[in-house]
């Protein structure tokens, strides 16, 4: 990998544990909904998807969740593994999207977010040995739309100043 390409790379890096360990201390909606973020470290993860590909993408955003365990949540934790699994199925679940359809970047966004939630419940299912996990979908799928529709936007405006 080339030395520009790698710089650029660690400080989106860099950026994406600074964004997702801020919004973690600011609950959205005074925490009243589990689980409910905007994802702002998502818009550097599109932004990567898009501007470098997808190994990029997969790479800063694994790498992301397992900074923020070390630095913030604590690695291996509930936290963790809720991140992760929405990690995993978001970022493979948009660059599938991505290569196979003509969806926008807001409409890839718009199934991150979906998936993102998708994991995480699937993660609480398995913890609490219950499907019941899978009533709260609704709810988190209500939020999921219109963050990935921002998140969207928001890495679409990005990426008009580095095409």
């Amino acid at each position: 990998m080339e030395t520009r390409k790698f710089t650029r790379l660690s400080m989106l890096l860099a950026l994406s544990v600074v964004l997702n360990i801020v919004e973690n201390m600011v609950p959205l909606f005074n925490g009243t909904v589990p689980g409910v973020k905007l994802g702002l470290a998502n818009i550097v993860i599109l932004f990567v998807l898009y501007q470098y590909g997808f190994k990029e993408s997969l790479f800063i955003s694994l790498t992301r969740v397992f900074l923020v365990g070390i630095l913030h949540s604590g690695l291996f934790s509930i936290a963790f593994f809720l991140s992760l699994s929405g990690a995993i199925l978001s970022i493979i679940s948009m660059g599938l999207i991505k290569r196979f359809t003509k969806l926008s970047i807001v409409g890839v966004s718009i199934i991150g977010s979906l998936f993102h939630s998708l994991g995480q419940i699937i993660v609480v299912a398995i913890l609490l040995n219950s499907m019941s996990a899978f009533n709260y979908l609704p709810i988190i799928i209500l939020f999921a739309i219109p963050t990935g529709i921002l998140t969207g936007i928001m890495s679409k405006e990005l990426l008009k100043y580095f095409d």
